[in-house]
């Protein structure tokens, strides 16, 4: 089965189409109790009343619906009821009135609980718009070519609306070649993003001027070690950070990794093949604060034409409807890509459809490719090669 393909893509669409109906659905809503109450009213003995819809049918709006929406809701509710009462000549007597006079609180209660909706909504759009502006801020696209590298990277949020959570990445051209980082801060939200910012504040600053990739992970370790001891507990802080850095030194094929417990990243070969960099010993997440360990780094051949993909747990964690775990070994063993760009293009959309659009949890996604010789810098048409199939993406 070729990447973009995955078994659980038809369980994803009844998902969508099931949440389109709902909303339709909810949209109908107070036009099917007004309606259900004018046809209840009249085929109803007299001692019977369908007022109790004529009250809902606001109500429901209120939430929903935009203010314009909510007051002709309200309107319509309280005309039929009047109708209804002027039709059957019972309009002056007592329980009429009260039923008329219930109807009018209930769409005037209606219009408070839609202002009170549209200014939370405005609230939270506020602080979302916030809390995006500070994670752009501190987490910028890196640029598409550095230290003779082809780059990539997505951050790819749970939920479509939202750019806020503890994934990061980042890339920089050292003295000592291409440097990088991608990591996963335990939670979500303000505090995670400040956590972010600590990281790749201290790891620009590393990468500059450390002499090895283990002195590097040693002063992310001493930033985190800081910023808790300001904040009175690394709690305060989000607690660890899984990470791996990379180097890949200037004119050598050699590749570099400090794994401090992250999910492993896969070296792409030009052929198809690909390796899973595994650490020769494991290490614990930065910020545990359970003692000084030194690390270790592992090296590893990437030559020509080969691309390495770091990612967080957002992917390898991403489930499908029977809960199976995405494996991005498996999916990418065998297919070939022009890019990094269009690596990444093809992976978050079979992750869709593994997921069936039901991710929960944000992803990561670095991919640095080692350019062969002659190879154009961006191609516009992807061509993914692999297992004996051949599938065209225009871009």
């Amino acid at each position: 089965m070729g990447l973009g393909k995955s078994g659980s893509a038809g369980r994803g669409k009844p998902v969508v189409a099931r949440s389109a109906g709902t909303r339709r659905f909810v949209r109908l809503l107070p036009v099917l109790l007004i309606g259900g109450g004018l046809l209840f009213d009249s085929l109803a003995p007299p001692n019977f009343t369908a007022v109790p819809l004529f009250v809902a049918a606001p109500l429901i709006a209120a939430p929903f619906f935009s203010l314009a929406s909510t007051i002709r809701t309200g309107v319509a509710s309280l005309l039929s009821v009047i109708a209804m009462r002027l039709s059957d000549g019972t309009s002056t007597q007592v329980v009429p009135v009260i039923e008329m006079i219930t109807v009018l609180t209930a769409a005037a209660l209606a219009l408070v609980i839609n202002g009170v909706v549209r200014r939370s909504n405005e609230q939270l759009a506020s602080a979302r718009v916030i809390a995006e502006t500070a994670m752009r801020a501190v987490l910028p696209t890196p640029a598409e070519r550095i230290g003779g590298l082809q780059v990539a990277a997505r951050y790819e949020a749970a939920q479509a609306d939202e750019f806020v959570g503890g994934d990061l990445f980042a890339v920089a051209d050292t003295p000592y070649g291409v440097r990088l980082v991608v990591g996963d801060v335990r939670g979500k939200g303000l505090d995670a993003v400040e956590a972010v910012a600590v990281i790749i504040g201290a790891f620009r600053e590393a990468a500059e001027q450390e002499r090895s990739l283990e002195g590097v992970a040693q002063r992310l370790e001493r930033a985190l070690a800081r910023e808790g001891t300001r904040r009175y507990g690394l709690d305060a802080m989000e607690g660890f950070i899984t990470a791996v850095l990379a180097e890949i030194p200037p004119g050598s094929a050699t590749l570099r990794l400090v794994n401090r417990g992250h999910p492993e990243p896969i070296l792409l070969h030009a052929d198809g093949a690909l390796e899973v960099l595994a650490p020769s010993v494991p290490a614990m997440p930065l910020g545990m604060d359970l003692g000084v360990w030194p690390d270790r780094s592992d090296e590893c051949e990437m030559p020509a034409g080969s691309t390495l993909l770091a990612f967080t747990d957002g992917l390898s964690e991403a489930r499908d409807a029977n809960g199976a775990f995405y494996d991005p070994a498996a999916r990418l063993r065998g297919r070939i890509f022009p890019g990094p760009e269009e690596l990444l293009s093809a992976l978050t959309d079979d992750v869709r459809l593994h997921t069936g659009g039901r991710s929960t949890d944000d992803m990561a996604l670095l991919a640095v490719s080692r350019p062969a010789e002659g190879q154009p810098p961006r191609r516009t048409t992807v061509k993914i090669v692999g297992r004996g199939d051949d599938t065209v993406r225009n871009r």
